[in-house]
């Protein structure tokens, strides 16, 4: 279990991750933060961004710095890692807007975030801890706030990751690179810990990964337009069965080009 104390305890919450990390990692997730919840970014008074874990170097967060800075000029960006080695070498990289501090799940920043980023932190938990973790982290948001938390392959070209609030997870966004899989379902190994265990016959995300590797089948006339228009094709036979999101800003085609889909988390929920 996750161990958790006060905001004031020493010891950070949570365990050193492996810290793997590389430029424009996470630019898919940091490309549909800025589109889904630009509008929260910019409506808020004094907006604080969180990133959690982000490694042996602190590339990502310098990049979504840089990226959120575009929609909101005076966001500030915070990264926290449990490695205080780590923290220190991010700290040479400091500038206005943008610190680096050791801790974990207990966000020791100083006032509750906006947005928390969580990129392949949950990896080595068990889906239990994982869960409790989400339940920590609600905790401390800001009114209004949104999670982020999720996977993505080595250099970025396969990512899912789930939105939560105040209330729990949200929505399940599935992205890729349209050069980076073979069918849909190569992208289970990016679901998040409280679903990627659940990839099983009866379980509703294993009935949606099947139901959409047969729309890609379906779909497959299209692929003489490129893999893009075949992509859209098989997400818009999708939405026939299930509940993808069609329409700005979680999808519609303007986001299905990009090889991302949405759909509502309590589509495919397990049982806990």
């Amino acid at each position: 279990m996750i161990a958790e104390g006060t905001r004031g305890r020493r010891r950070p919450v949570g365990e050193i991750t492996r810290g793997t990390t590389g430029h424009n990692r996470l630019r898919r997730s940091d490309r549909w933060v800025t589109a889904v919840y630009g509008p929260l970014l910019r409506s808020a008074p004094r907006p604080l961004v969180v990133d959690l874990g982000y490694g042996a170097s602190p590339v990502t967060t310098s990049e979504m710095f840089a990226r959120l800075r575009r929609v909101r000029p005076d966001v500030e960006v915070v990264g926290v890692e449990i490695d205080p080695i780590r923290v220190a070498v991010a700290r040479a990289h400091e500038r206005e807007g943008l610190s680096f501090v050791l801790g974990g799940f207990e966000l020791p920043v100083a006032r509750p975030p906006l947005i928390v980023r969580a990129f392949n932190v949950l990896r080595q938990y068990g889906e239990a801890q994982a869960w409790q973790a989400w339940d920590l982290l609600r905790d401390r948001l800001a009114p209004g706030g949104v999670i982020v938390e999720g996977t993505c392959s080595e250099i970025g070209h396969r990512a899912a990751w789930v939105a939560l609030d105040a209330r729990g997870p949200r929505t399940l966004t599935l992205s890729t690179r349209l050069t980076g899989f073979t069918r849909p379902s190569d992208l289970a190994e990016r679901l998040p810990k409280t679903l990627i265990h659940r990839n099983v016959p009866g379980e509703r995300v294993h009935a949606f990964l099947r139901d959409f590797d047969h729309a890609w089948d379906v779909a497959a006339p299209y692929g003489a337009y490129g893999q893009r228009s075949r992509w859209i094709a098989a997400v818009e036979r999708l939405t026939a069965d299930w509940p993808v999101a069609t329409a700005p800003p979680l999808g519609g085609r303007a986001r299905w080009r990009l090889g991302e889909l949405t759909i509502p988390w309590d589509a495919l929920a397990p049982e806990r």
